[in-house]
């Protein structure tokens, strides 16, 4: 599902967020990139969101080679990712069933099929009572929950979140966890940036972890965490 071969990135007074990062991720996994803050491991996910270009080295997701790719066809590349943010970035002045259903409008999905996919995509949150709410009306582990929703109402391939836990109190935590990992075992292949090495030792999924812009660690199934 992603390929990332000798992937370079750097900055300004050549500094390097990321230096000569190989790893792949099969389709169906589930998987943490974790690491300090400055590591690098956001601008990774920046570079598959195709929102910066890497200084060299080749990414390939789904088959489409983003070095290659013309920028017409960037908006539609991304359409293929559900994207989760720390922040939620919900539309305050919408209520639930509209920030959900905003992101098929944008692609000018019909109204019979926004009403139809939209609940069910509430139910599967588990906000089927809240489709009136506000976002200053629900708590932080609902807005999450609205702005997953919103991440998976177009059927991605891939979910990206980064640190969807960040804002969260530890139960509301660990509950967006286990929605993340009933959305993996219903087929998404689910990548999660993330700080934390408590949720990471919970889940015990899949970790890379990225120091410095160099991956080193990849352990699978093990709640691995890197330590300076």
């Amino acid at each position: 599902m992603i390929e990332i071969s000798k992937l370079t990135k750097t900055y300004e007074k050549s500094s390097r967020a990321l230096k000569d990062v190989s790893l792949t991720i099969d389709d169906g996994e589930f998987v943490f990139i974790t690491g300090r803050s400055g590591s690098g491991k956001s601008t990774l996910l920046r570079i598959l969101l195709k929102e910066v270009e890497p200084t060299s080295g080749r990414v390939v997701v789904n088959d489409m080679d983003l070095g290659r790719m013309p920028r017409r066809y960037v908006p539609k590349y991304r359409r293929q990712l559900g994207v989760v943010f720390q922040d939620f970035r919900l539309l305050k002045d919408r209520n639930v069933y509209e920030n959900v259903a905003f992101a098929q409008r944008v692609i000018g999905v019909s109204g019979r099929k926004i009403r139809e996919s939209v609940p069910e995509m509430l139910r599967m949150v588990g906000l089927s009572s809240k489709y009136k709410s506000f976002p200053h009306q629900l708590s932080g582990g609902e807005q999450q929950r609205v702005a997953i929703a919103r991440a998976l109402i177009n059927r991605p391939a891939i979910l990206l979140a980064d640190e969807p836990t960040g804002n969260l109190d530890p139960h509301n935590a660990m509950e967006i966890m286990g929605l993340l990992e009933e959305i993996n075992r219903q087929g998404t292949t689910v990548v999660v940036v993330t700080h934390s090495s408590e949720i990471v030792n919970m889940m015990r999924k899949r970790v890379i972890t990225i120091q410095r812009g160099i991956v080193v660690g990849d352990e699978k199934e093990s709640g691995y965490w890197y330590e300076d």
